[in-house]
């Protein structure tokens, strides 16, 4: 393999994934697996915000982030969290031994739109500006009013006209998949 060819690594990566085999692991052998933030339970939580609290604070002192990034009450915010726990992830992954540099060249080139999101996140969320945290209400989506329950009986899909979509038409409307 060429670990200068994207198109090769991808695939050993892929293929790793699929076997359940990896080439080099997370750094230091860490073997911890990714987690859907709100799906962790009573046994995983606590291991995973003490992770992600340790590497927050080292995020935040190694690259000198102000509060208009990451705010004191960071972890008072789905939305702050969500951002921090993915690049907590990213960064761990950009390090492997078998990396010829690659990946943490590709994790401090995605930092800038990270640390861009996270100080437009802490912006609307208003902690900073008060100085103090501001508790936001969620904006909670109704998915069983009648009007979407109507509307979620169809596909809306419209038929683009190109033969190669034949496979995805049914009753001459373009479906997924």
């Amino acid at each position: 393999m060429n670990l200068f060819d994207d198109d090769d690594a991808a695939a050993a990566l892929f293929n790793d994934i699929a076997s359940g085999s990896s080439q080099g692991g997370a750094p230091g052998g860490l073997t911890e697996p990714t987690h859907r933030w709100r799906d962790l339970d009573s046994v995983t939580a606590p291991k995973a915000w003490t992770a992600l609290g340790r590497w927050v604070s080292w995020l935040v002192a190694t690259y000198r982030l102000t509060t208009s990034v990451v705010p004191d009450c960071w972890w008072q915010h789905p939305e702050l969290v969500a951002e921090l726990y993915a690049l907590q992830k990213a960064e761990l992954a950009s390090y492997t031994p078998t990396d010829p540099g690659f990946g943490p060249l590709g994790f401090h080139e995605r930092l800038p739109l990270a640390i861009e999101r996270l100080r437009q996140e802490t912006r609307t969320i208003g902690c900073v500006g008060l100085q103090a945290h501001r508790e936001a209400r969620p904006r909670l989506l109704p998915t069983d009013a009648p009007e979407f329950l109507a509307w979620s009986a169809e596909p809306h899909q419209v038929s683009t006209g190109n033969s190669n979509d034949d496979g995805h038409v049914v009753d001459g409307t373009f479906r997924h998949g």
